[in-house]
C-alpha cells in the first residue's frame, strides 16, 4: 500500500510494498509511483482522476515491475482520502483477490441457501402432513389388501420427504451450544466412527499440531461437520477401499495473519480432511456446497451444505481443492 499525490509522487509506503518491489521504503518515498508498473499511464490517469474528484475509488488489474524478479500481476485499488491531494493505492496479488471474491461468493451463496431451504422446507412440510393423513384415512376405508399397497407407498414417501425436510431445517432449529472445543478430540471422535464403518482397506492418518489451543465453539456441530466431509470422502474412496489402498488424512495447523470472510485474523485453525480418491467431478466442482447437489447416485446432497452452515456459525469457512488422487477440504476457524 502507498499514499501518493495526484502527480504520482509517493508520500508513504508500507513494509508489504517494500517486500513486493524489492527496494527500501526510503527509496520508494519521493519516487514516481507509476514507474513501477509495466503500463504506467493507467495509474497516472487514475491518480489524476482521483485528484480531480472524478471518482471516489477505482479498480483495475496491472503488472507490477520488481527489482531482479519477474513482474507480479496485481489488482490495483485507487481511493481518495479526506486530505487534499493524498490518494491511497492498494495492491493485491490477483490470487489473493480471486480468493476474496470466491469467499464472498461462498458467504452470499450460503446465506441465499439458508433462506431458500428454510422457506422451501416450511412450504413442503405443511401439505406433507395432509397427504399422509389422507392416505391413512383412505387405507382404513379400503377392503382390498392389494389396494393398501398403494396407500403404503404414499405414506412411506411422505415419511421419507418429512425426514428430508427435518434434515434441511435441523441447523436452523437447534440452538448453538457453545463450550470449550479441542479440535483433536473432534477428529478422534470422527476417526473412531469412520473406522467402525470402514474397518478394512482404509488407513486414517493423523497429522496433528498439538500446540493448537482450545477455542469456544459447538463441539457437536463440529463433529458433524468433519464427519460429513470424511464420510463423503470414504464413499468416494470405494474402489480404493476395495483394493486396500485408501487413505484419509486429518491434518491440523495454525494459520497466522490470515484473511478470510473479509476479515484478517491473527490466528486461525486450519483443519484439512484429505483423501486419495478420484476427486470431485468437474461438473459439480463449483456447486458442491449447494443444497441437493451430490456427485454420488442416491446421495442427499445435504452433507456439505450443513457442514458449511455449521462452520460459518463459527465465523469460519470451508474451501475445497480437488484433483484426481488428492482432494483437500480445508476448514478455517478463527482462534482466540
Amino acid at each position: 500500500m502507498a499514499v501518493v499525490r495526484s502527480n504520482g509522487a509517493v508520500l508513504f509506503a508500507n513494509a508489504a510494498l517494500e517486500d513486493a518491489l524489492g527496494i527500501s521504503r526510503r527509496t520508494i518515498v519521493g519516487s514516481h509511483f507509476p514507474d513501477n508498473f509495466t503500463e504506467p499511464t493507467h495509474l497516472q490517469n487514475a491518480l489524476q482522476g482521483a485528484g480531480g474528484n472524478e471518482f471516489a475509488a477505482l479498480r483495475y488489474d496491472a503488472w507490477l515491475t520488481r527489482l531482479n524478479r519477474d513482474s507480479l500481476p496485481v489488482h490495483v485499488i485507487v481511493t481518495q482520502t479526506e486530505k487534499a491531494d493524498e490518494i491511497i493505492v492498494e495492491l493485491l496479488p490477483l490470487e489473493q483477490q480471486a480468493r476474496q471474491d470466491r469467499e464472498e461468493r461462498l458467504a452470499e451463496q450460503a446465506q441465499a441457501n439458508k433462506e431458500l431451504i428454510r422457506n422451501l422446507a416450511h412450504e413442503i412440510k405443511n401439505p406433507l402432513g395432509g397427504i399422509r393423513g389422507a392416505a391413512q384415512l383412505l387405507e382404513m376405508e379400503m377392503e382390498s389388501p392389494e389396494l393398501t399397497e398403494y396407500t403404503q407407498v404414499i405414506i412411506h414417501e411422505a415419511d421419507r420427504l418429512q425426514t428430508l425436510v427435518d434434515r434441511l431445517l435441523a441447523p436452523h432449529r437447534r440452538p448453538h451450544l457453545v463450550g470449550d472445543v479441542n479440535i483433536h478430540e473432534v477428529c478422534e471422535r470422527v476417526r473412531s466412527l469412520i473406522l467402525a464403518e470402514f474397518p478394512k482397506g482404509l488407513k486414517v492418518v493423523r497429522d496433528y499440531d498439538t500446540s493448537i489451543p482450545e477455542f469456544r465453539g459447538d463441539r457437536e456441530q463440529l463433529i458433524q461437520t468433519v464427519l460429513n466431509i470424511a464420510h463423503n470422502a470414504c464413499q468416494a474412496l470405494a474402489e480404493q477401499i476395495a483394493e486396500g489402498d485408501a487413505r484419509l488424512t486429518f491434518r491440523t495447523r495454525i494459520a497466522r495473519q490470515t484473511t478470510f470472510g473479509k476479515q484478517r485474523y491473527r490466528l486461525a485453525l486450519e483443519l484439512h480432511v484429505i483423501d486419495n480418491g478420484p476427486g470431485v467431478p468437474d461438473s459439480i466442482k463449483d456447486r458442491i456446497f449447494y443444497p441437493l447437489v451430490s456427485g454420488r447416485e442416491g446421495g442427499s446432497g445435504l452433507g456439505l451444505t450443513l457442514a458449511q452452515t455449521f462452520v460459518q456459525q463459527h465465523h469460519g469457512l470451508i474451501e475445497c481443492e480437488s484433483v484426481p488422487g488428492h482432494t483437500d477440504f480445508k476448514i478455517l476457524i478463527p482462534l482466540p
